[in-house]
């Protein structure tokens, strides 16, 4: 496929054909996947195959807390989990809401899960002192999850970069034997999708690149102003 092309219809997929995905091509996509950048090229990324049914079954209690307050916080109107607003919902609103166990065992019924970690102790951390919560630590993992994915569409195959299984970490760690300093980044079911979309809604340059300052002019006013 021609790059562009790649970048514009890789989508999220969430539901897969039941067709294994070979070693060999699960080996060849992460071998291409592996010279995204990374801080100080340190390659801090590790990946855990997993294709059990057992180990994917146990991620599903894991998941299932997180996203039952994602969708109640949907349901109420609210950006689920976001770190600037606190719900308004009470743990018993969120206890009460109905969690779709079909979305939750697409995931973990996946031909493969990758679950995409990082060593912390080597990842240049810049805003671990502000007063907010830590972002600068996910750009030496995220370029090389996303080539997981540009390389698997590229290869007739799909997946989707799920976070919802990171706020049990300590439970996945432990399930795995997995060291402390290894965070997960993502988990990433991987198989030949349903459906190959190929035609993706995004938001326009304009409406989110704009020039010299906060509230500047959108980049593209000035094109064709010469």
């Amino acid at each position: 496929m021609e790059l562009f092309e790649v970048m514009r219809t890789t989508f999220a997929a969430r539901e897969f054909v039941d067709e294994p995905v070979p070693d060999e091509v699960l080996r060849k996509i992460l071998d291409n996947a592996r010279f995204a950048p990374s801080g100080g090229n340190r390659q801090g990324w590790k990946v855990l195959v997993v294709r059990e049914a057992s180990t994917r079954q146990a991620l599903v209690p894991m998941i299932r807390p997180t996203f039952q307050r994602y969708r109640a916080q949907v349901q109420a109107g609210e950006s689920p989990w976001n770190t600037i607003d606190e719900t308004r919902l009470s743990k018993a609103d969120i206890a009460a809401t109905e969690v779709p166990e079909g979305f939750i065992q697409a995931l973990v019924s996946a031909p493969v899960v990758l679950l995409v970690l990082v060593d912390l102790s080597v990842v240049a951390s810049f805003d671990v002192d502000l007063d907010r919560v830590g972002l600068i630590s996910g750009a030496s993992v995220y370029p090389f999850v996303w080539n997981i994915l540009l390389s698997a569409r590229n290869e007739g195959y799909g997946g989707t970069l799920t976070t919802f299984l990171c706020a049990e970490e300590p439970a996945l760690q432990k399930l795995l034997s997995i060291p402390a300093q290894m965070a997960l980044a993502a988990m990433v079911p991987l198989g030949k999708p349903v459906k190959q979309l190929t035609r993706l809604k995004r938001k326009p340059v304009d409406e989110f690149a704009m020039l010299e300052r906060w509230g500047g002019e959108p980049l593209g006013s000035k094109l064709g102003s010469e």
